[in-house]
């Protein structure tokens, strides 16, 4: 599975036992690609501005419901874009009971290349309201 599915250096970037730089490669490389993506704002990388995700627009809004759509639908798009390994079942958001500061992305995807039906949840955390 790991040459249907890649492999790439882990993110973070790190140096394995060896020195070297880390890889990751299978599901591993999937899963570590949809967070590095998630956790790029557009426009970070000069070399490709496009890269990312716009939640980070997100930082300072407020705890609604525009809020919670606005982070499903922009997780949605730049999985859509950047991530073609996989098929995005459901993205479900919703405030954190426990730091109402956080929000909860919950991620629902198909690996394209075996069937396999995998989830994760990301935490994308705000500034708080004041």
């Amino acid at each position: 599975m790991t040459d249907i599915l890649g492999r790439g250096w882990a993110f973070p970037v790190h140096l394995d036992a060896s020195g070297q730089v880390a890889l990751s490669a299978g599901v591993q490389d999937v899963e570590e690609a949809i967070i590095m993506i998630l956790s790029t704002p557009k426009g970070q990388r000069p070399l490709r501005p496009e890269f990312g995700c716009e939640i980070h627009d997100l930082l300072f809004a407020p705890s609604d419901a525009n809020t919670i759509g606005l982070a499903m639908y922009y997780v949605e798009q730049a999985l859509g874009m950047w991530e073609p390994r996989i098929r995005l079942l459901d993205v479900q958001v919703r405030l954190d009971p426990k730091a109402m500061e956080r929000l909860l992305i919950m991620i629902e995807y198909e690996l394209k290349a075996t069937l396999d039906r995998r989830s994760l949840v990301y935490p994308f955390y705000r500034i708080p309201e004041e």
